[in-house]
């Protein structure tokens, strides 16, 4: 999986789990810009446009994790937490993004509260996108 504004709450979430490293490979944090392209591979050019906050985005870190960590499956966040606007977009604006071999699926999210409202509902909803994902496997 790869994080940005939820910075690890996702892995978390699941590590929280008995058993979970049964089905977790690993994380990758990418805060940074420069680390959703150097690290997961997303497109420098793209995000030079359009900033982080952005479907395509979500949708190639969660390729670059998958390829990365080896895993069949991989889910992404990326967005505006608060308190305040970045890059353009309001706080509460998030992108989540998973991919499998068999599907890909992304969402972009208006959600309300403050800091840790969005972060915590960010992370939920990309857990429930991951499990949505999986459950259309063969």
């Amino acid at each position: 999986m790869a994080e940005s504004l939820t910075g690890g709450m996702v892995a978390s979430s699941l590590v929280e789990v008995p058993g979970s490293s049964a089905v977790l490979v690993g994380a990758v944090v990418a805060y940074a810009t420069r680390i959703k392209a150097e690290v997961l591979g997303v497109d420098a050019a793209h995000l030079e446009r359009t900033g982080p906050v952005d479907a395509l985005v979500a949708e190639q870190m969660a390729a670059g994790a998958a390829r990365l960590m080896g895993a069949e499956a991989a889910v992404s966040t990326t967005g505006v937490a608060g308190p305040g606007p970045a890059d353009g977009h309001r706080a509460g604006t998030v992108h989540i993004a998973a991919c499998a071999p068999w599907a890909r699926e992304h969402r972009e999210l208006v959600l309300p509260g403050g800091r840790d409202e969005v972060r915590t509902a960010a992370a939920a909803a990309a857990l429930s996108l991951l499990a949505e994902i999986l459950d259309t496997s063969d």
